[in-house]
């Protein structure tokens, strides 16, 4: 212990001095230490992550494994196998031994088919590598999107031909499929349906369908993103049923009035193609031209009737006559409008609507009137034949009664789990609290009572007297004051002047027998580790 430094004598020292509770709240603190710098340690150890390759099939992510576990490259598989991770130092090389080995094979599609056509490629293995190619892109592309799994083109290009009248527009059919609980939204629909025909020359959105890989139409040819003439159907219903039933609702009260909408659209879709002419103002003529003749004459043989071997055969007398003609030819200006309309699917053919009121609620109401709300709101046509029904009648409040039972139900049970939540943590709270209190009081007792024994040189005493030669006058001598002890003379005279004299001890002891006492044991302590 002589060569140990005093700093570290110092903190033994200390350390001594805990008590059981410091000990162990600071062995509990060490231990927190050395594991949180043993996991700070691994984790700034371990090397960063790159992702690799993204979105990759099952077959290229095979490949690429392999090859890594060949060249004893580390990786970590995310997003369903689809992403590789390597360390950032690996990438690059990676990505070039899986190009070298042609993987990911998903990326020979697209326009790098045109990189292996030769010269001697014919026009017809021209348009088809040309299609394939541009299928790929725009599959890649699309494949790209926010969950989308994976996504294949197919393109019905027609050959051109220079007669207008027998000319086809190009159509398209796109099968996505998506990752798992991934439904696309409306929005991404039209976002494919408009990229497909923004890259394809002549190609119409309404010329586009969308399939998902569970066979559900996303986007018809010739209706549109809308979906079938049922979802039509249906999303129209729902949203007249909507307006009308939101204002209802401020007029006799939620729930007391229901709504029941029932339109027939129409299935077929058509182009249509309408020449109109009309006159211009002041009718001007493009073109004019007059001819007239005149003959005036006497004498001459008359005109005869042909007989049976065409002869003429004289039938009247000579006289004198006149002849005039007029011939007139004018080409008058015509406007003329070519009007050119695809007509959709979709198109409402009639419809009904039905509202019931309660009759509790539906006193004094005017019923007319709410027929002509009803009636503007869901936009009605009598030439259409649409109809408008209103009906009062009483209500069954047996559901809405068991509906409220349940919600009063819900609300006390959830209410109990709660009480039960708070009353759990406020028992945990207060179980916590209990415990710090004990341990501060504790410490508290401990420190208050921890004797600051400093050491006193006593010096040497004489042997006492047994207590059996107490004086005459103590009744108890084993229960005697230490004041009333006799204290012989001391054998040897104290070392030092500092050394306490026996009538200064006397005089604590009668005075703070407690303070004697503590003294006492502090000189039997260092005498028994001496």
């Amino acid at each position: 212990m002589a060569n140990v430094p005093a700093p570290v004598t110092k903190a033994l020292d200390a350390v001594r001095g805990f008590s059981l509770a410091q000990r162990t709240i600071a062995l509990i603190g060490v231990a927190v230490l050395v594991l949180g710098t043993i996991a700070l340690v691994a984790f700034m150890s371990q090397p960063k992550l790159t992702p690799l390759f993204t979105g990759l099939a099952p077959e290229d992510a095979a490949g690429i494994v392999e090859q890594l576990k060949t060249d004893a490259v580390p990786y970590e598989l995310t997003g369903g196998g689809g992403t590789i991770l390597v360390p950032e130092a690996n990438v690059y090389d990676s990505r070039l031994k899986a190009a070298a080995a042609g993987m990911p094979s998903a990326g020979t599609s697209g326009y790098s088919l045109l990189d292996d056509m030769g010269v001697t490629s014919s026009e017809f293995q021209q348009s088809i590598t040309y299609k394939r190619a541009l299928e790929g892109e725009l599959a890649m592309t699309i494949g790209a999107m926010d969950g989308i799994k994976l996504a294949s083109v197919k393109l019905a290009i027609p050959e051109q031909t220079v007669f207008v009248d027998s000319k086809t527009n190009p159509t398209a059919s796109i099968f996505v499929e998506t990752k798992p609980n991934v439904n696309l939204s409306s929005s991404q629909v039209q976002s494919i349906v408009h990229l497909t025909s923004s890259a394809v020359d002549g190609l119409k959105a309404e010329d586009i369908s969308v399939v998902d890989s569970t066979g559900k139409l996303l986007s018809a040819a010739g209706v549109g993103l809308t979906g079938g003439a049922e979802k039509q159907t249906a999303d129209y219903e729902s949203r007249v049923a909507s307006v009308i039933q939101g204002m209802l609702d401020r007029v006799v009260g939620p729930g007391n009035a229901t709504v029941a909408v029932a339109a027939d659209l129409s299935l077929e879709s058509a182009e249509r193609t309408e020449e109109s002419f009309t006159n211009p103002e002041g009718n001007p003529a493009l073109t004019e031209s007059s001819k007239e003749e005149e003959y005036e004459g006497s004498g001459g043989a008359g005109a005869g009737v042909l007989g049976p071997d065409n002869i003429a055969v004289p039938g009247g007398s000579n006289g004198e006559g006149t002849f005039n003609s007029t011939d007139t030819q004018r080409t008058n200006a015509v406007n003329k409008v070519t009007e050119n309309r695809l007509i959709p699917s979709g198109t409402l053919n009639r419809q009904s609507v039905s509202v019931a009121l309660d009759s509790a609620a539906a006193q004094g109401l005017d019923i007319p009137e709410i027929t002509r709300m009803v009636s503007t709101a869901a936009g009605i046509d009598t030439e259409r034949n649409d109809t408008v029904n209103v009906s009062v009648v009483p209500f069954n409040a047996d559901a809405a009664t068991a509906a409220q039972d349940a919600l009063a139900a819900a609300a006390a049970a959830e209410t109990a789990a709660r009480n039960a939540a708070l009353q759990k943590n406020l028992i945990i709270a207060g179980v916590i609290a209990l415990a710090l209190v004990l341990a501060t009081v504790y410490a508290l007792y401990v420190r208050r009572n921890k004797q600051n024994r400093e050491p006193v040189d006593l010096g040497e005493f004489r042997e006492f007297a047994p207590l059996s030669a107490a004086p005459a006058d103590v009744t108890h001598p084993e229960t005697m004051a230490i004041s009333q002890v006799p204290i012989p003379e001391p054998v040897l005279a104290l070392a030092t002047p500092h050394h306490v004299k026996r009538d200064e001890l006397s005089a604590l002891a009668a005075s703070d027998p407690a303070k004697m006492a503590d003294y006492l044991r502090a000189v039997m302590d260092d005498r028994g580790n001496e």
